[in-house]
């Protein structure tokens, strides 16, 4: 127990962001008298914010190659969710044909995005902020200013509803309601010790840093109990959401993109240093422009998934999105300078946003006083980054604030 606690105290930055999350929870758990965590909460805060996690995730790419934002991302969620409704709704053409050509339309924003960032050389907050007004203007005049509805059925149960319990005459005994969501936790959590095991035996094979066998053990504990109680109240509810499978999807091959890929690490060495990565041959200007594709990509799919939950296409679909994306990854530990920042990171800033979201809306405090307080945690978390990047210390406060003291005296 002792070398666990050792293993923690030496490792505790690690587990900085993870300790938030939980303290958010226990914190809105109390304060809402158990209601956060009960299962149907817990199903809609899935369903709730599921499109903050895809944005985010393809937000975390752009930060990654230096700081850069997209704010269309909201407006392409709207326009994607336009055109699906259009395709068919009023047109009445095949849903898998729509998903199709809505995803395609995304990955054309990204190259136009991508072209005037990347080889044009426009800064990409005017090019995003350009493409924040065309696709909103684009998207009332696909509308005509109206919401339509209802979309088929076999469009909106590719992002609603829950997954079947294809396992539950096996243990009939069980008072759970989908033991297949229970199955696929404990799979999952096996799944995270083995890979945490994996990747500390690949540092210590290579002579890389590694942690010890006991912060290894502790982290890999802590994040699959985590995950086993998720699916266990699931599992007590109508099961997992089906819309899991695309975030999950999205999760794991980012997470191997960024870590295991010549492309990932030439991510970060553009965020890190942009000279020094084009001088060691990596082609900058590609690596940028590729990243603004996948954003709108990701954008588009979180606008199908979007309109799918809602059942509809709205002109209004996708406001503030862009600053829920960038506040997650920001929460998350990304750097707003680049070259810092994780996906499982991201994950864990998106759901502190979901859950502040719903926390607050359950204790029924106004939207403006919500704003108020995701502001200030956003904030919070990017002065943390900033501070803890130029090393300043509270010894600089107090030198600040001699030298304000000591001019206000000798006035």
């Amino acid at each position: 127990m002792s070398k666990i606690k050792n293993a923690f105290s030496k490792n505790l930055k690690q587990f900085v962001m993870l300790i938030t999350l939980v303290v958010i929870i226990i914190f809105f758990q109390v304060l809402t008298r158990g209601i956060l965590l009960k299962p149907m909460n817990v199903f809609n805060l899935i369903n709730q914010n599921a499109y903050v996690v895809l944005l985010a995730v393809g937000m975390l790419i752009c930060i990654l190659t230096g700081g850069n934002i997209d704010l269309s991302v909201g407006s392409v969620v709207a326009f994607v969710g336009a055109c699906a409704g259009t395709f068919m709704i009023t047109w009445k053409w095949d849903p898998y044909l729509s998903v199709v050509l809505c995803l395609l339309i995304g990955i054309l924003i990204g190259i136009w995005h991508g072209f005037w960032i990347a080889y044009v050389r426009i800064p990409s907050f005017i090019v995003t902020l350009s493409g924040q007004l065309v696709f909103r203007g684009l998207t009332l005049i696909v509308l005509q200013g109206l919401t339509i509805a209802p979309f088929p059925a076999r469009f909106t149960s590719l992002s609603t509803g829950a997954i079947g319990n294809f396992l539950g005459g096996l243990l009939p005994g069980v008072p759970l309601r989908n033991i297949t969501s229970l199955i696929i936790g404990l799979v999952i959590a096996a799944g995270v010790i083995v890979l945490q095991l994996k990747k500390r035996a690949d540092r210590k094979r290579k002579g890389y840093s590694y942690d010890s066998l006991a912060a290894t053990l502790t982290r890999a504990a802590v994040i699959s109990a985590a995950i086993i109680y998720f699916f266990y109240i699931l599992a007590n509810y109508s099961g997992a959401p089906v819309v899991l499978i695309t975030v999950g999807i999205v999760l794991i091959v980012y997470s191997y993109l960024t870590s295991k890929t010549v492309l990932g690490r030439h991510v970060y060495a553009v965020g890190g240093n942009e000279k020094a990565a084009r001088l060691s041959g990596v082609k900058t200007d590609k690596i940028k422009f590729l990243a603004y594709v996948n954003m709108s990509f990701l954008a588009a799919v979180a606008g199908l998934v979007f309109a799918a939950r809602l059942n509809s296409s709205s002109p209004q679909a996708g406001t503030g999105f862009e600053l829920d994306a960038i506040g997650a990854c920001f929460i998350g530990g990304a750097s707003a300078y680049g070259g810092i920042g994780t996906v499982g990171g991201t994950l864990i800033g998106a759901l502190i946003m979901g859950v502040l979201n719903n926390g607050m809306s359950i204790m029924g405090v106004s939207i403006d006083v919500q704003q108020v307080v995701k502001g200030l945690v956003l904030l919070t978390a990017v002065a943390f980054d900033v501070i803890s990047k130029q090393k300043i210390s509270l010894g600089f406060f107090s030198r600040l604030f001699g030298r304000f003291f000591h001019r206000k005296q000798a006035v």
